[in-house]
């Protein structure tokens, strides 16, 4: 086999993982094969190790495969019981250093800094110390998780150590990115708190140098779907097109999940609609009890991503209230994005964190934790709304969600190179 000419390796929690930022590097990958990488890769972790995180994973059996020229490398660990933590990221760190000794320019590009901008950092620094001479451009993508979950974290605890490492960390990179202009907000607020109370000088840095790449969709995958296709989906749930209310993501207190279940309950419209609850996470059982004497409530914990564009086409309105919570802050929203380019009822959602960067002046909001207000919005939707606002908003959310296809995003990113 001939040697790639150019190669492009992105650690990233990918497969079967459900998380937009899986699909990101799903996307930025296949885009590549498009732009001169003959050679990509990801490099993530081993299947029992992310079901042992208790993470919330897609259906094993029915993930959609990658194209040719496209490799998903899950090294083991390094080392046995007697090494606690860090086994996987000494597998993880070891194989990149393996691909940075071959002579072949490779960018490499790290979603969630913990730990994968580190395990990219020390393999570059390993691979320059043993002599290899790597033709290497790094990129740090900051996600929301990183602000929300870590840095945050950091700064409530009062732990400016580890946060000092994770800016260090972050500013290591050739190039640094935010998910969204308020996560590029988020992190330089951060590094001023962590500024005033270190000395340090991250804030200044940080505007001078972090930019803003979108999340890329495969916008094919949600335009011009087929009426046929859409209603047998349907039917296959038990479900009539305009008849339900779709909540499509992470089923957690930050995606709003509990007060949409209870606006549900409060809807003039609940006798002409079911409310639709699909994806998994740790609120799933609680929010499963707390419907279970609601037969107008559906679960759905199986559907993967050629099912998804059609639930989201066929639905009423996309409900996904999301709010603030100490661990999590919705930077961006990805499936807000994704139900806009495929079309159906309009979105209500709220104006938290990065969403208002998603939607656009195409959606109903309503403010994040008023159940009353929800339910009158989805009302309103379900029962009032004329099909001209409702086509009206339709149009101008797939026109706005189309700066979000892969194409663009990815030669947004990668044009220095």
């Amino acid at each position: 086999m001939s040697r790639p000419t150019r190669r492009l390796v992105i650690a990233v929690r990918a497969d079967p993982v459900i998380c937009g930022h899986s699909g990101e590097a799903r996307n930025l990958a296949e885009v590549a094969l498009t732009r001169g990488f003959d050679d990509v890769r990801l490099l993530t972790w081993p299947i029992p190790t992310l079901q042992a995180a208790g993470l919330p994973l897609k259906p094993l059996d029915r993930l959609l495969p990658y194209s040719p020229g496209i490799t998903v490398e899950r090294p083991e660990s390094v080392g046995d019981y007697r090494v606690p933590d860090g086994r996987h990221l000494a597998g993880l760190t070891g194989r990149l250093v393996e691909l940075l000794s071959e002579p072949v320019p490779t960018v490499c590009l790290s979603m969630y800094l913990v730990p994968h901008t580190q395990v990219i950092n020390d393999a570059v620094t390993a691979a320059r110390a043993a002599g290899f001479g790597p033709q290497v451009h790094t990129i740090a993508k900051a996600v929301g998780s990183d602000v929300t979950n870590v840095i945050r974290n950091c700064l409530r605890e009062g732990r400016f150590g580890a946060a000092t490492v994770l800016l260090t960390t972050f500013l290591a990179s050739d190039e640094v990115v935010a998910v969204s202009e308020y996560t590029r907000d988020e992190i330089i607020a951060s590094a001023e708190e962590v500024d005033a109370h270190c000395g340090t000088r991250f804030a200044e840095q940080c505007r001078q140098r972090v930019t803003v790449s979108y999340p890329p969709i495969d916008a094919s995958a949600f335009l011009g779907l087929e009426d046929k296709a859409v209603d047998d989906a349907l039917t296959r749930r038990g479900l009539e097109r305009g008849k339900y209310v779709l909540f499509l993501s992470r089923v957690a207190r930050a995606k709003g999940i509990y007060d949409l279940v209870i606006a549900f309950g409060q809807m003039r419209a609940r006798e002409d609609v079911k409310l639709v609850i699909a994806g998994t996470g740790p609120a799933l059982e609680h929010v499963q009890a707390m419907a279970k004497e609601d037969d107008r409530i559906v679960f759905l914990t199986d559907v993967d991503d050629d099912e998804k564009p059609l639930l989201m086409a066929g639905c009423a309105a996309y409900a996904l209230p999301t709010k603030p919570e100490p661990d999590f802050v919705e930077t961006f929203g990805i499936a807000l994005a994704e139900k806009a380019l495929a079309g159906g009822g309009p979105i209500v959602t709220t104006l938290t964190g990065g969403t208002g960067e998603a939607v656009g002046d195409a959606a109903i909001i309503v403010e994040a934790g008023d159940i009353g207000a929800l339910a009158d919005a989805l009302d309103r939707v379900v029962l009032d709304m004329p099909d001209a606002q409702k086509r009206d908003l339709e149009t101008r959310a797939r026109a706005h969600a189309m700066q979000f296809d892969r194409g663009a995003v990815f030669d947004g990113l990668f044009k220095p190179l």
